[in-house]
């Protein structure tokens, strides 16, 4: 039966995790932590998939959740990507909660609106125009295309990623790092839903955040400039800064510090392993490794090499900054409910990729 053999294979897993060492060496001793990830899982492959290999391949971390929400891609794609990815490494275990499938307010309609006033935005996620080599469907959330990699025979949990967040976080006070490398949509409506939430949190993670990112757009790649898990929703965004989080980590222009490069990729996939030969597959050359850094820094705090606290709050107001992430120091701040924020502004890259690749391989 199925269920029989999921039982036997979680056993399994959770039995390896304990005979694991509790740090590789060289690295420096962490605790485990539990970890409960909400992406946007374009797929297949690059930065929201790839998040998956410091996740499920570091002994000190324990996922026990993942959500998908619409950002990348529609939900639904997004889903099927992610468990075809869980099944080609051998982890149908890992619980998949499909979560929300629009933003809290924007609309495609207005986001075009905005452009035509303020400038295109070159990459919309789920709302971008077709394009050669690319499977958008902004008209159609509910069309899943067929998939590179095939079509996954598991399937995702009965649950929602909101209930499943809150479940999970009131199951273990004090003990769950939320991390968020997608737009915020999901953990808003869980705060929302259970006001509760970000006290009961051990920390929150979130890829976004990006900061004086202006010329950057102009003199360097647009879409890896843009801050879109922010401009996607920029509401949720104002909702998860402005919550009661013990701490708030934000990694914004530090997460495009390490790319995916032709050598890196290469020796990755002569490993031959099914990560390996998925990643050498399914990698976008060139692209930052957003998700992976978030991922990791999460896991691995000791990765950080600098950072400032600041107040940071996004503008939710209409305009040309509607969606754009601002920061103030205490003194200056407006006091509209603005958090603590550790902006971290350089990690040690290179232990990042040496664990990053090893992890990859295996």
């Amino acid at each position: 039966m199925r269920g029989s053999s999921l039982a036997t294979r979680t056993m399994a897993a959770a039995l390896a995790l304990a005979a694991t060492p509790a740090h590789a060496a060289g690295e420096p001793r962490h605790e485990v932590t539990r970890i409960f990830l909400d992406n946007d899982f374009l797929g297949p492959g690059q930065s929201n998939i790839q998040s998956l290999i410091p996740l499920l391949r570091d002994e000190r971390a324990v996922v026990i959740g993942i959500g998908v929400v619409t950002g990348d891609a529609w939900v639904k794609e997004e889903t099927q990507h992610l468990l075809r990815f869980l099944e080609i490494i051998g982890r149908p275990d890992v619980p998949v909660y499909p979560g929300a499938e629009m933003p809290l307010i924007r609309t495609q309609a207005e986001m075009r609106d905005w452009e035509a006033h303020w400038g295109k935005v070159p990459f919309k996620g789920a709302w971008s125009s077709p394009r050669p080599g690319r499977t958008y469907h902004p008209d159609d959330p509910s069309l899943v295309p067929a998939l590179p990699e095939g079509a996954p025979a598991i399937k995702p949990s009965g649950e929602n990623a909101v209930t499943a967040l809150i479940r999970s976080v009131r199951a273990h006070p004090g003990e769950v790092t939320i991390v968020a490398a997608g737009p915020l949509t999901d953990i808003a409506l869980a705060i929302r839903i259970a006001p509760d939430l970000p006290s009961l949190a051990k920390e929150i993670v979130l890829e976004g955040g990006k900061l004086d990112t202006d010329m950057a757009r102009v003199t360097g790649n647009a879409d890896y400039a843009t801050d879109f898990n922010f401009l996607f929703d920029p509401e949720a965004a104002h909702i998860v800064l402005t919550a009661p989080w013990k701490r708030v980590t934000v990694l914004g222009n530090v997460s495009s510090s390490a790319k995916a490069t032709p050598e890196l990729i290469d020796r990755i996939g002569a490993a031959g392993t099914p990560v390996a030969r998925y990643v050498k597959s399914y990698a976008r050359l060139g692209q930052p490794l957003w998700d992976e850094i978030t991922v990791a820094v999460a896991i691995d705090p000791s990765l950080v090499t600098d950072e400032v606290v600041a107040k940071m709050d996004v503008d939710t107001l209409p305009g040309g900054d509607y969606g754009r992430a601002l920061v103030w120091k205490d003194e200056v701040a407006p006091g509209r409910g603005e958090r603590p924020v550790h902006i971290v502004r350089a990690v040690d890259t290179a232990r990042f990729l040496a664990r990053f690749e090893a992890q990859a391989k295996r």
